[in-house]
């Protein structure tokens, strides 16, 4: 842009010139996003007008302004004491309006003439596609720069998650996490306490994307802290709440079923803070719903959390999903559901927790066919051998 002022004002003869961009992202159409000026003398540096502005934008012709102060088309406008005559002339990309040459104060006292204005202007139309193109270019680096960073944010989004499934003797543990986007809002995690008892638990949070990302790592960290610090699953979860009430704008909210796994006495103490209750499956008979907990987190800073305990027998399958899961639709709308899991999980309980997993996550892929993914979908199965 530098480039094409120098030879305008060398061209036209004229003190200064600016090149005005116009930002055509933002809601106001006469704010400008870039303004590049050069001069070939001392005097300070003009103020591109906005009533200028707001004249190309209704007339996106040349203009040739030789006396402004007596001008009836700017009449009221303050103009620079320095400013004796301006030519403006548009710069056009496919009959946009993508910017605006102007050049000020013809040397030697003169006027601006007409051929002044047609040499401004071819150079204003054929400087127009190139100044966009090197707008775009930055645009792309930028973009490519913003992905490049979300990558990122995505791996360490993975490198949070657990690396390998628990071993437990008698026990078989699987759990994943398949974001929407390239990073997600839902989280599941395997914290160790000590050799008998492991918290297993699944999250999520409101909104799916960056945002989402960014707070469930928040998330992860509050539970991996209380956890190794509270006597009780509704303990953990009551001081969880509290902290991220406190770090958490109102409008974000956390469904979470923390789980503490007794491995000796093959009980699962739990508290369901809004999630979707997860399935027990137990002998031949329908499956238990695992519902007892409370508010989703974030919302209340003290509530009275509960917890209850789920007896697991040889043979016990309990499956924990988020609402990414059951929400899956089809392209008539139509959402996977719960009695589909429960239908799933039913007729392949023999199978591994990993193969439980692969067996819902095939049955949602199978519903919605070409029906993109809309939320994040995390899974855990917990089986006792």
């Amino acid at each position: 842009m530098r480039t094409i002022i120098h030879r305008s004002i060398r061209a036209i003869r004229a003190d200064q010139g600016v090149i005005t961009l116009v930002d055509h992202q933002s809601h106001d159409v006469m704010k400008t996003l870039v303004r590049t000026m050069a001069s070939s003398s001392q005097s300070p540096q003009y103020h591109f007008s906005q009533s200028l502005l707001g004249w190309m934008h209704l007339n996106k012709k040349p203009l040739t302004v030789n006396d402004p102060r007596t001008d009836e088309r700017f009449r009221g406008v303050q103009w620079d004491d320095s400013i004796r005559s301006l030519l403006c002339v548009p710069m056009m990309v496919k009959s946009t309006l993508v910017g605006v040459l102007t050049v000020y104060n013809k040397k030697d006292g003169v006027s601006f003439t007409e051929e002044d204005q047609r040499l401004l202007a071819i150079i204003a139309g054929q400087s127009a596609q190139i100044v966009e193109n090197a707008r775009l270019y930055e645009d792309e680096q930028a973009l490519r720069k913003m992905k490049e960073e979300v990558r990122l944010a995505a791996t360490i989004q993975m490198d949070l998650l657990p690396k390998a499934p628990p071993v437990l003797p008698g026990y078989d543990i699987a759990g994943v996490s398949i974001p929407a986007q390239l990073v997600g809002g839902d989280a599941f995690d395997f914290i160790p306490v000590d050799d008998t008892h492991i918290a297993v638990c699944v999250a999520d949070v409101s909104g799916k994307g960056l945002p989402a990302s960014l707070l469930m790592a928040n998330v992860q960290a509050t539970l991996r802290g209380q956890t190794l610090s509270s006597p009780t699953a509704a303990v953990c979860v009551q001081r969880a709440n509290k902290l991220l009430h406190q770090s958490t704008s109102s409008d974000k909210f956390v469904t979470l079923f923390y789980s503490s796994l007794d491995t000796s006495n093959h009980i699962l103490t739990y508290c369901n803070a809004g999630h979707d209750n997860p399935f027990h499956f137990s002998g031949a008979g329908p499956p238990n719903r695992l519902s007892t907990g409370g508010l989703v987190l974030s919302i209340m800073e003290d509530f009275p959390y509960q917890e209850d305990v789920a007896k697991l027998l040889p043979g016990d399958v309990v499956v924990v999903y988020s609402d990414g899961i059951t929400e899956a639709v089809d392209l008539r709308q139509v959402q996977f559901g719960d009695r589909k899991i429960e239908s799933v999980v039913s007729e392949c309980r023999s199978l591994s927790a990993a193969g439980i997993i692969d067996a819902i996550v095939s049955a949602v892929r199978e519903h919605a066919g070409s029906a993109p993914q809309a939320d994040d979908m995390t899974i855990v199965v917990i089986k006792r051998l």
